[in-house]
């Protein structure tokens, strides 16, 4: 028995020294932890950004820091870096038990995480570079504790073809139609990239994330900045249209298509509303944002060239009420029969606001002695009509601002601009896979279909056009007969409209007015009720498929 209380005796005194030996150990890092605090409060709290027009200066950010309390229950508490060591609880040692966990986190590493991430409000205003701001989707801590970012994996390139693509004498479709509007014209689907237009108005969002910057120096009071954003914003759109060959589908009436880019922070929607004369209307929704407007597009073939007049007006309008509106240039497709086929825009963007700034873009047309096509150039002027800034670049490579300066100070024959000039915008890098469509990386997953999405469609996106997946699966046999089918069948929508066929999802201001989005899709989306949406693409039997050679006849 003597033996026994003895050791029992022993263990005690062990468990004892043990016990005090962890306490010894969490007061060392509950220490450490506030040293650290004490050096974070050394430094400064305040971020002073610097409006580089207006003499205000913005309220200051104040950043806050958290810490977690490594008491031995193992619950984290929150401090602000003013707090000290006093405030925090302390456990007796017979709490103490096998089972507690000790966190301890490294403050200046947090510290150093949250200056640096992509949320630091400088960067809408200050960073000139072109990378995108990735919204988060999800966020997960692992055994290290960073946050790690995971986004949808989008495709990088098109299936591989299935059949070999056989070519189509130009001239034998041009020489009967001259003069006369594409829309009426049932062209091969060699003339076609795989996407329709409703797609090509989300792919001029490719760099949405210049409105995301527009809005953040907004807050801060720098409406000159924001304005040089979002004329960047217009320019960029049209950099997707370099070297692209080929058409993209026309939608059918009533053809809609949805875009959700949670890694962009955008949710883009557009439908076509009219058929004669053919207008799409689209909607997005961004962070800080919302876009939208109507495009009616005429084109004509001129023999040589074809050539595509936009009439519309796109409306931009940021959660504080400023709203900016504009209207798209001119675009000629050149050298349809001989030569290299290129295109370029000419004409005139007027940017106005309804507070302080407005701008006026001009696309310079091109000549055939022209040694630096391309080229944009820009003014901003404040509400009496004062120049403050400049702009210049190419609508293919990049856009550089001056402010109060001279434009003949920048040098736009290249992408060395002056030392006075700040970068607004570049373009993307082409993707590792290119194809014959020429299509960017971001246009490649714009008609991405798996079958979680597929589900979640209704059956009017254009995801789910017959003749336009078999062009990009290359099934260019089946591409050509659903095409005609399509169009063919589109004829009676004419007759559909004048019966009083109405748009599913927008609906116009007045009669001459613009196409607003009404609401109700994406609740329709998570619900999966599509009441009023149609299969306006329906299926092609064997019966029905005609010969190539009917594709031709005019």
């Amino acid at each position: 028995m003597t033996g026994r209380l003895g050791l029992k005796r022993l263990s005690l005194q062990e468990a004892n020294i043990l016990l005090m030996g962890i306490y010894q150990y969490q007061t060392q890092m509950k220490q450490r932890c506030e040293e650290y605090l004490s050096f974070i409060g050394t430094l400064p709290q305040d971020v002073e950004v610097v409006n580089s027009v207006d003499s205000t200066v913005p309220e200051k950010p104040r950043l806050e820091l958290f810490k977690h309390d490594c008491s031995s229950s193992g619950k984290c508490s929150e401090y602000s870096n003013t707090e000290s060591s006093d405030d925090v609880g302390k456990q007796e040692i017979s709490e103490l038990s096998d089972g507690d966990e000790f966190h301890f986190y490294d403050t200046r590493q947090s510290f150093s995480e949250f200056a640096s991430s992509p949320a630091d409000p400088r960067k809408g205003c200050l960073n000139n570079g072109n990378e995108d701001h990735k919204s988060v989707e999800s966020l997960t801590v692992d055994k290290a504790e960073k946050y790690m970012l995971s986004h949808s994996k989008r495709r990088l390139q098109l299936p591989e073809p299935i059949e070999k693509e056989k070519g189509v004498s130009l001239w034998s479709m041009i020489k009967d139609n001259v003069g006369k509007d594409l829309t009426r014209v049932c062209l091969p689907v060699y003339f076609n990239e795989p996407l329709s237009s409703l797609q090509k108005c989300f792919e001029e969002l490719e760099y949405s994330y210049l409105l995301d910057r527009a809005y953040e120096c907004g807050l801060r009071g720098n409406g000159l900045m924001r304005i040089l954003y979002v004329a960047a914003f217009a320019v960029s759109g049209y950099a997707s249209t370099d070297s692209r060959p080929c058409k993209p589908f026309n939608p059918l009436l009533g053809e809609t298509y949805e875009a959700d880019y949670p890694e962009k922070g955008i949710r883009f929607f557009s439908e076509k509303v009219s058929h004669h004369p053919m207008v799409m209307a689209c909607h997005c929704e961004g962070k800080g944002w919302k876009f939208w407007g109507d495009s009616n597009l005429k084109s004509k073939f001129w023999g040589q060239s074809i050539q595509l007049d936009p009439n519309g007006v796109l409306t931009l309008e940021f959660d504080d009420g400023e709203i900016f509106q504009w209207s798209k240039v001119t675009t000629t497709i050149n050298n349809l029969i001989l030569g290299r086929v290129y295109c370029h825009h000419h004409g005139t963007m007027n940017i106005s606001g309804n507070r302080r700034y407005s701008c006026k873009l001009t696309f310079k047309e091109q000549s055939f002695l022209d040694r630096n096509p391309r080229q944009v150039q820009g003014v901003v002027k404040d509400a009496g009509g004062s120049k403050v800034a400049t702009l210049t670049g190419k609508w293919d490579e990049s856009v550089h601002c001056v402010i109060n300066n001279d434009a003949s100070k920048v040098n736009s024959h290249g992408p060395h601009q002056s030392s006075g000039s700040t970068l607004l915008w570049e373009k993307n890098e082409p993707p590792v896979n290119p194809t014959r469509y020429n299509l960017s990386a971001f246009a490649i997953t714009l008609n991405e279909l798996t079958p979680e999405l597929e589900e979640k469609l209704p059956p009017t996106d254009s995801r789910l056009r017959p003749d336009q997946r078999h062009l990009e699966n290359g099934e260019y046999e089946k591409a050509n007969a659903e095409k005609l089918r399509l169009e063919t069948q589109q004829r009676m929508a004419r007759k559909m409209q004048e019966s009083g066929w109405k748009p599913r999802w927008f609906q116009r201001d007045s009669e001459d007015g613009t196409y607003r989005y009404v609401g109700g899709y994406w609740e329709a989306r998570e619900q999966r009720t599509w009441v009023g949406c149609n299969d306006i693409f329906g299926n092609l039997s064997s019966s029905q498929k005609l010969p190539p050679s009917a594709l031709y006849t005019s």
